[in-house]
C-alpha cells in the first residue's frame, strides 16, 4: 500500500508568520508534488462550525486537531491532521492554504487512525441502526469475529434558560462483526448467545478471570470474542 506524508508541514509552515514569500513558493510545490490525490480529498466540501447556542462540541477525544493516518484508495496519507465529529459521523481536516476545516468525503474513505493507535474503518450493512450514518466505527478486535465500537454523540435540549439551548451527549455501543453481519451487544446474554455459547459454558471462565460484564463491558465482549476463537469447532456465523 502505498504511503504518502500529509500536509502537516504545510500546516505548521502557513500558521507561522515567519515565513517568507520564497519559501511558501518550496512548500507549494512539495505540496502538489505529495499529494497527486488531493482533490480525491477535498471534496467534501468546507466543514460548518457547531452552532455556539451548543453546550460542548461534537468531535472524538477533543476539538483541536490530532495528527493521524488516513487511508483512501488503497493509499495511506501520514500525518494528516484530522477530526472526528461524532455527531455528524464525518472526519476534517485542514486546508494548509485557505486555512479552512475541510470535510473528507465520507465514501472515499477506508478507514483512519490517530497517533494513540485508535482506529476506526467504514463498515457497510448496519443502515437500521439510528447511529450508523457515514459507517465509522472504532475496532478494537481486527479479527475473524471483530469487535466494533460505535462512537457517537447526540443533542439533548438544555432546559435551564441561558446561552446555550441545547447540549452534546457523549455514548457508544459495541458490535461483533463476521462477515458484513453485525450483532449489536447491550446485554451479556446477547454477547453469549449470538457467539453459540451457553451460560453455563463460559461462567466458569470468566468467574477464573474475575471478569464481569457489568464492571468492564468492553474486555468481556473481548474476551469472549478470543474466547470464541480458541475453540476448534469452526463458527459458522451468529445464532440468532
Amino acid at each position: 500500500m502505498l504511503k504518502i506524508t500529509f500536509f502537516v508541514p504545510f500546516l505548521l509552515f502557513f500558521v507561522s508568520a515567519s515565513q517568507t514569500f520564497g519559501q511558501t513558493e518550496t512548500y507549494l510545490s512539495l505540496y502538489k508534488d505529495q499529494l497527486p490525490y488531493f482533490q480525491e480529498l477535498i471534496t467534501g466540501g468546507q466543514f460548518k462550525e457547531p452552532p455556539l447556542s451548543h453546550e460542548g462540541d461534537p468531535y472524538y477525544l477533543d476539538r483541536k486537531f490530532g495528527e493521524g493516518n488516513l487511508s483512501i484508495n488503497r493509499i495511506t496519507y501520514t500525518e494528516v491532521p484530522l477530526l472526528y465529529d461524532q455527531y455528524a459521523d464525518v472526519v476534517v481536516t485542514f486546508h494548509p492554504i485557505y486555512r479552512q476545516k475541510i470535510l473528507i468525503k465520507p465514501e472515499k474513505i477506508e478507514e483512519f487512525d490517530f497517533v494513540d493507535g485508535i482506529l476506526f474503518r467504514t463498515f457497510s450493512g448496519n443502515s437500521s441502526y439510528a447511529h450508523h450514518k457515514n459507517g465509522f466505527y472504532r475496532v478494537v478486535k481486527d479479527g475473524e469475529v471483530k469487535v466494533l465500537k460505535k462512537h457517537y454523540k447526540y443533542l439533548e435540549p438544555v432546559r435551564e434558560v441561558g446561552k446555550y439551548t441545547h447540549r452534546y451527549v457523549e455514548n457508544s455501543d459495541y458490535f461483533y462483526w463476521y462477515k458484513g453481519e453485525f450483532v449489536l451487544i447491550r446485554k451479556k446474554k446477547q454477547a453469549i448467545q449470538s457467539l453459540g455459547f451457553k451460560k453455563r459454558d463460559v461462567k466458569k471462565h470468566f468467574r477464573e478471570k474475575k471478569l464481569y460484564f457489568s464492571m468492564d463491558r468492553e474486555k468481556y465482549i473481548l474476551e469472549l470474542a478470543f474466547l470464541r476463537e480458541s475453540k476448534s469447532d469452526t463458527f459458522e456465523g451468529f445464532v440468532k
